[in-house]
C-alpha cells in the first residue's frame, strides 16, 4: 500500500473530479468550429497512431479515466479511481476493479456495460489483427465483467502502476454491439463503425468525410443534461498550420486551432489582430528523427522496411547514426521554428522531470568535426562527389516528414549539416492527412516507413512512462501481419530492452521506476532507435470568444470539450 501511495504521489496521480465554468444549457451556443491542419482519416484511435485521430475521437468515445491539465487522473466512465486504499486495486497488485458510473448510456440509448470494456480488450489484442494502441494492454492477462457495472482487469504479474488499459484518450472503451463483427483482420473494413462510432462523449458524429471534415452534434444521451453548450461542432481538416492559426487569430473564422507549428514571429504578428490567443502546455512531446533499422529499398517490393528485408545497409552502423546526430544544431532548430515553445533534447522521454535523463546529453552540442572523424574511423570515405561510401554503399538517404513550413525549414537545415559531413539527402514531404493517416493500403504512412529517416513528434498520455516505453518492444513492430499498426515505428528490437520494460512493470518504488525509465531512454538514444531533437510545447490557438478551454499536455487537448462554451 505504501509503495502505491508513493508512486501515486510522485507521478501527480491524484484523484480529482471534473469541473468547468458555468455555461448555458445543452445546445444553446450554436456551432463550435475547430480546425486541424492535419485532417482526420478515421474516428477509431485503435486503427491510427496519429494524434489527430486520437483527439478527434476523444469528443465521441471515452476511457474509464483520463488525465486533467495538471496530470491528475480523473474518472470519466468510472465512478472512482481504483486504489489499494479503496479496495479497487488488489493488495498483491495483480488485479484491479473498475466500477462504472450508474445509468451510463451510449449515444444510441443502449446501456454501457462492463462487457463493452471486455470486448475492447479483445478487439485490441486480437491475434490476427493490428492495434495501434497495443502497449496500453501490455501485461494484461484477462479482462472480465464481474457484473454489468464492474470491470476486473487481471495482470500476468504484480503491476505497481496499473493505470494503463482504458486510461487516457488513446485507450477508450468502444461499443461491443457496433464492433462485434470487426475483430482482427476485419477491423479496417468496418468503415461505418470506424467513421461513426457510437460513443459516450459529449458529441456524436453526424457526417464524416475522410481527410476533410467531421461534423458533430450534441449527444442526446450524454450523462450531463446541461452539456455540451454547443449544439454542433465542425472539425475542418487540411491546409497548413499558418492558415489554421490565421483562421483563429486574425479572421476569427474558427474557435480552436490545434498544433500551431508555425514560426514564432508569424504567430506574434497574427495575434496583433486581437481575435484570439495562444495556449501552451509542456508535456512529453518530442520532435524526433526516426532511423529505419530495416532496408527500405523499393527493389525489395513487399519486403521493404520489414524484418525480411534485412538490416539497413548503412544505418545499421552506430557510427553513422551517431554522426548524423552530432551534425545537428538543435539550438538553431529551436530558434528557427519553435522559440519559447521548444527546448533542445537528447531524450525521447523528456518529462516529468524525475524521468528525464542527463546521461545522453552528448548530442546537445553540434560537432561537425567529431562527426567526420567518426565516419572516417568507421571506414566511410568521401568519394569524388564528396559523398561518403564503404563497400559500394553510399551515405545517401531519403528523408521524409509531413508537409509543414517549420518541418520543411528543419529538413533544409539538417540536409545542409549532413552535407558538411559527406551525407547526401533527398527531402520529401507528405500531406499530414496521409502521413499520419494509418491507411494500410497507402505507401506513404509513417508506419510503413518507406524511407531511410523520417521526422515527426509523438508523446503519451499521463505522467507515467511505462506504457510509452513498451512501444519499442520487439512485438510492437509494424508489418503486413498486423496491418502496419504496431507502435514500434523505427523497428528497434533488443531483447534486453524488452526485459527491462517488463522489469519496470514489476517495480513499485518511484525512484527505482525512474532509474529504469532513464535506462530505457538511454538505450533508445545510444542505440539510435531514433534521434531526439526538440522537447516541444503543445501550442494551440483559441478564440477570445471561447471559454472553458483547459490546455492539456497529458491527454487529449479536447479532453474537456463538454465544458467549452461561448462567452456571453
Amino acid at each position: 500500500m505504501k509503495k502505491l501511495k508513493a508512486l501515486m504521489a510522485g507521478t501527480a496521480l491524484a484523484v480529482s473530479v471534473l469541473g468547468g465554468v458555468a455555461h448555458a444549457a445543452r445546445g444553446t451556443d450554436g456551432d463550435l468550429k475547430i480546425i486541424f491542419w492535419q485532417a482526420v482519416s478515421t474516428m477509431n484511435p485503435y486503427l491510427s497512431g496519429g494524434t489527430k485521430e486520437v483527439y478527434a475521437a476523444s469528443m465521441v468515445i471515452e476511457p474509464l479515466a483520463r488525465y486533467d491539465e495538471k496530470g491528475n487522473l480523473v474518472p470519466m466512465l468510472a465512478a472512482e479511481i481504483p486504489t489499494v486504499e479503496n479496495g479497487g486495486v488488489a493488495a498483491d497488485l495483480k488485479s484491479m476493479t473498475w466500477k462504472l458510473k450508474p445509468d451510463l448510456k451510449w449515444s444510441d440509448g443502449s446501456p454501457v456495460t462492463a462487457d463493452d470494456a471486455v470486448f475492447t480488450w479483445k478487439y485490441c489484442t486480437a491475434p490476427d489483427g493490428g492495434c495501434a494502441q497495443g502497449a496500453y494492454f501490455e501485461g494484461v492477462s484477462n479482462v472480465e465483467a464481474v457484473d454489468p457495472k464492474t470491470v476486473k482487469i487481471t495482470f500476468s504479474e504484480a503491476k505497481p502502476y496499473p493505470y494503463s488499459a482504458f486510461v487516457g484518450a488513446q485507450s477508450p472503451v468502444i461499443q461491443a454491439a457496433q464492433f462485434k463483427d470487426c475483430m482482427g483482420i476485419k477491423a479496417p473494413e468496418c468503415t461505418d463503425a470506424n467513421f461513426h462510432p457510437v460513443g459516450t462523449g459529449p458529441f456524436v458524429v453526424k457526417d464524416f468525410k475522410p481527410n476533410d471534415v467531421v461534423t458533430f452534434e450534441a449527444n442526446p444521451n450524454y450523462r450531463d443534461a446541461e452539456k455540451p453548450a454547443f449544439a454542433t461542432a465542425t472539425l475542418k481538416g487540411g491546409g497548413d498550420a499558418a492558415s489554421a492559426a490565421r483562421s483563429v487569430l486574425e479572421t476569427g473564422e474558427f474557435d480552436y486551432a490545434w498544433n500551431m507549428q508555425v514560426e514564432p514571429e508569424i504567430l506574434d504578428q497574427m495575434m496583433q489582430a486581437g481575435k484570439g490567443h495562444l495556449v501552451t502546455a509542456f508535456g512529453t512531446q518530442v520532435e524526433r528523427i526516426d532511423i529505419n533499422h530495416y532496408n527500405p529499398d523499393p527493389a525489395l517490393g513487399d519486403k521493404r522496411s520489414t524484418k525480411e528485408a534485412g538490416p539497413h545497409p548503412s544505418l545499421a552502423d552506430p557510427a553513422v547514426d551517431r554522426a548524423l546526430s552530432l551534425a545537428i544544431d538543435r539550438e538553431v532548430l529551436v530558434e528557427a521554428g519553435y522559440g519559447a515553445a521548444g527546448k533542445p533534447t537528447c531524450n525521447i522521454l523528456p518529462a516529468p522531470d524525475i524521468y528525464a535523463s542527463t546521461d545522453v546529453d552528448w548530442c546537445l552540442k553540434q560537432d561537425i568535426e567529431g562527426a567526420k572523424k567518426l565516419l572516417d574511423d568507421a571506414g566511410w570515405k568521401p568519394g569524388p562527389d564528396g559523398i561518403r561510401a564503404k563497400d559500394g554503399v553510399r551515405l545517401s538517404y531519403l528523408f521524409q516528414t509531413s508537409t509543414n513550413s517549420v518541418r520543411q525549414g528543419s529538413q533544409a537545415l539538417i540536409k545542409d549539416w549532413w552535407s558538411q559531413i559527406g551525407v547526401e539527402t533527398e527531402l520529401r514531404n507528405i500531406s499530414a492527412n496521409v502521413f499520419f493517416g494509418g491507411d494500410p493500403a497507402s505507401p506513404d504512412t509513417f508506419q510503413k516507413f518507406y524511407a531511410d529517416v523520417q521526422m515527426y513528434t509523438n508523446n503519451f498520455d499521463g505522467t507515467d512512462p511505462e506504457k510509452y516505453m513498451a512501444s519499442w518492444m520487439c512485438d510492437k513492430i509494424p508489418g503486413p501481419a498486423n496491418g502496419w499498426q504496431g507502435e514500434n515505428i523505427v523497428r528497434y528490437c533488443n531483447p534486453e530492452y524488452d526485459k527491462l520494460v517488463k522489469e519496470l512493470g514489476k517495480t513499485a518504488k518511484l525512484e527505482e521506476r525512474a532509474t529504469i525509465a532513464k535506462k530505457l531512454n538511454d538505450m533508445l538514444t545510444n542505440e539510435f532507435a531514433q534521434i531526439p531533437l526538440i522537447h516541444r510545447g503543445q501550442v494551440s490557438a483559441v478564440s477570445n470568444t471561447l471559454e472553458g478551454v483547459r490546455m492539456n499536455g497529458w491527454d487529449s487537448e479536447l479532453w474537456n470539450v463538454a465544458d467549452w462554451s461561448r462567452k456571453k
